[in-house]
């Protein structure tokens, strides 16, 4: 099974997370403290509520589904892409179109459009002229951005799975009037009640983010292996069992200024100190105070 260690975790920086000035009230519950004027993310709940995510994925994948990763802010881009391309899934990473799940129908057409410029393109008799050529490429090279990841998704996804809901609010918000889970990384920011399943952690780190969405490919992975050995009937349980799954309620907690060591008990020889992580993480791009 997919998992992650309390060390890589802290070592990706995920329990960074925003500014106390800038946070969601109904992110209390995954918060465990502040230090120096940022929110600290509770990485006991982060362990808890990932695992959860991870076999909601396994089994619906298992079961014949599919997920949708989204991700299309400039540090997840590449990982989306890499690791959606890695489990087989498709993906967004550029620009979430409008309608792209409430208007399917419509987005199949421009795939179907997409194809045909690959196929005019391609072959060798066509009789196109060199202008008429070069505004194709133009436009195959702007839908391919567009559409790249999604070209073979002929229904629609089983599942989303997100980083950073507040930048992909039109898709969240999408698979919530369609009724498709959303799995997603939420940092102290987000709203976590549009999310089905959520992962509280830094979301504008790219090592968290390559730490969060490479297991959730693991995962994909680990369901596809399984598809061989269920019959059809199986498939179907496990799909609607995975399908009825929801996130369990947690009662809030008030929030403290307490250290952060006391979420790695039993761990603390083998982890960094809060303030090797707060050092690590304020080099090079990836400084907090420009978040």
């Amino acid at each position: 099974m997919a998992s992650i260690s309390m060390k890589e975790l802290l070592e990706a920086g995920v329990h960074f997370g925003h500014q106390t000035r800038r946070w969601n009230p109904k992110m209390r519950p995954y918060i465990f403290g502040k230090r120096n004027g940022i929110y600290i993310v509770d990485l006991q709940r982060t362990l808890q509520l990932f695992e959860e995510a991870s076999n909601f994925v396994r089994d619906l994948v298992s079961s014949g589904g599919t997920v949708l990763f989204v991700g299309t802010k400039r540090q997840a881009q590449d990982v989306v892409k890499e690791e959606a391309t890695r489990s087989g899934m498709f993906f967004v990473a550029h620009r979430w179109l409008g309608g792209t799940l409430t208007n399917f129908v419509t987005l199949r057409r421009s795939v179907e459009r997409f194809k045909e410029i690959e196929r005019q393109l391609a072959a060798v008799e066509s009789q196109i002229t060199k202008k008429e050529r070069v505004h194709l490429e133009r436009e195959r090279a702007k839908m391919e951005k567009n559409l790249g990841g999604i070209r073979d998704m002929e229904s629609l996804p089983d599942a989303l799975y997100v980083i950073d809901t507040n930048h992909e609010h039109n898709a969240v918000h999408e698979a919530n009037r369609l009724g498709i889970p959303v799995v997603a990384v939420v940092d102290t920011n987000c709203d976590p009640d549009v999310v089905d399943y959520p992962i509280p952690g830094n979301d504008d780190a790219i090592r968290a983010i390559k730490l969060f969405t490479s297991r959730i490919a693991d995962s994909v992975l680990e369901g596809l292996a399984m598809v061989e050995g269920r019959t059809q009937s199986e498939a179907a349980l496990v799909r609607s069992a995975a399908a009825a799954g929801a996130a369990p309620a947690v009662v809030a907690s008030p929030v403290e200024e307490t250290p952060v060591e006391a979420t790695a008990s039993g761990e603390e020889a083998a982890l960094p100190s809060l303030e090797e992580t707060f050092e690590e993480y304020d080099e090079g791009t990836e400084q907090y105070e420009k978040r």
